[in-house]
């Protein structure tokens, strides 16, 4: 599954510890039109590269995907 362009959940949702980033708050890098302003680069943390969107996570929508996330931060924190 691709990346719906535009999404964010997953810069949303989960907690980002390298990034100091509390669950369910922007990341600072996920910029106004929700796209990651680090994308493809160095700086951005191992745990934003590995994930990989797919059908179960994200669903049919954005709002389905944030659903999804946040509890799966819930379930594993």
């Amino acid at each position: 599954m691709e990346c719906r362009l535009g999404c964010g959940a997953c810069c949303i949702a989960p907690s980002i510890s390298s990034l100091n980033k509390p669950a369910g708050e922007r990341c600072r890098h996920l910029n106004a039109d929700n796209l990651c302003a680090i994308f493809g680069q160095p700086e951005r943390p191992k745990v934003c590269a590995d994930f990989k969107a797919c059908a179960w996570v994200c669903g049919s929508s954005n709002a389905v995907a944030l659903t999804n996330l946040i509890e799966l931060e819930q379930l594993t924190s």
